[in-house]
């Protein structure tokens, strides 16, 4: 059986969505990317939008890279798909205006792809689905009243999903997992 061979872009991507995935299914579990900086967004982002979505970056030098994806780039109060990777105090604000869904349509949620330290900052205490313990990690670098942001919108189904960058690794928090803030 001949196997096709992937160009190093596909074999990125195919990283890169493995990564998503995985730490999607294990909440607060780093996994590697093989890109850093604006480059790990870039990544990322190449891998979840295309024409049919949207986006939203506060990141002149991303909006670049994120418009040869052909997804049209929005306001944060519109953005299904929104990267962050300065999070200066203002970005609350943007962050405020996040879709979290609709009881119909729960799926109209923003993603939300942000930068933060991990392994220093706040400990977390992490529960609930593919969560089999609580699970303690640490982020950091997330403007302050970030959490209870995300504590008053994310009521199931509502809410968003959440992928953390740090360096070359990524940390999934979906709506659905809860978080303590110790």
């Amino acid at each position: 059986m001949i196997t096709p061979q992937l160009t190093a872009f596909e074999a990125q991507s195919q990283q890169t969505f493995q990564a998503l995935m995985w730490a999607l299914s294990y909440p607060g579990r780093a996994q590697r990317i093989a890109e850093v900086g604006v480059a790990a967004f870039a990544a990322v982002g190449a891998t979840l939008i295309d024409l049919e979505t949207s986006y939203y970056t506060n990141h002149a030098g991303l909006v670049q890279l994120l418009a040869h994806s052909g997804a049209r780039a929005l306001g944060p109060q519109h953005a299904h798909y929104q990267f962050y990777p300065d999070l200066p105090s203002t970005a609350l604000d943007d962050l405020a205006l996040a879709p979290v869904g609709t009881y119909l349509d729960p799926d109209s949620s923003a993603t939300l792809v942000l930068s933060c330290h991990l392994g220093a900052g706040e400990r977390l205490r992490l529960s609930g689905p593919g969560i089999p313990a609580p699970f303690m990690v640490n982020l950091g670098g997330l403007p302050p009243g970030f959490w209870e942001l995300r504590t008053n919108v994310c009521q199931f189904p509502l809410g968003w999903d959440i992928f953390f960058i740090a360096h070359d690794q990524l940390i999934g928090l979906p709506r659905t997992t809860k978080v303590e803030v110790l």
